[in-house]
């Protein structure tokens, strides 16, 4: 019984090297951009969602933006999910009024 996957092809002789053949050469040397310090102008800064549109925003959308960028810092998430969002506005003091 055959498989689907067995095509009769040969076996992936690659490298990670960009795809190249494995050979003796030494591995291609790639710049590390994930560094703060590359190509920034501030290199201590984290870069964030809400970094510069807080000054158009209400006074209640800034201090959530204020608390988001917090929170995310904080935990160390790029993107808050929905039930991290709920606690955030929570903590900030809203709440549901009942029907």
């Amino acid at each position: 019984m055959s498989s689907e996957f067995s095509s009769g092809a040969q076996p992936d002789t690659t490298t990670e090297n960009g795809g190249q053949p494995a050979s003796d050469k030494a591995p291609i040397q790639f710049a590390d951009r994930r560094s703060a310090e590359v190509g920034r102008k501030n290199p201590g800064l984290e870069r964030r969602q809400f970094s510069d549109s807080h000054d158009s925003l209400s006074a209640d959308a800034a201090e959530l933006g204020r608390a988001i960028d917090q929170y995310k810092l904080v935990h160390r998430r790029r993107y808050a999910s929905y039930e991290e969002l709920l606690s955030i506005i929570k903590s900030l003091g809203y709440s549901k009024t009942p029907q």
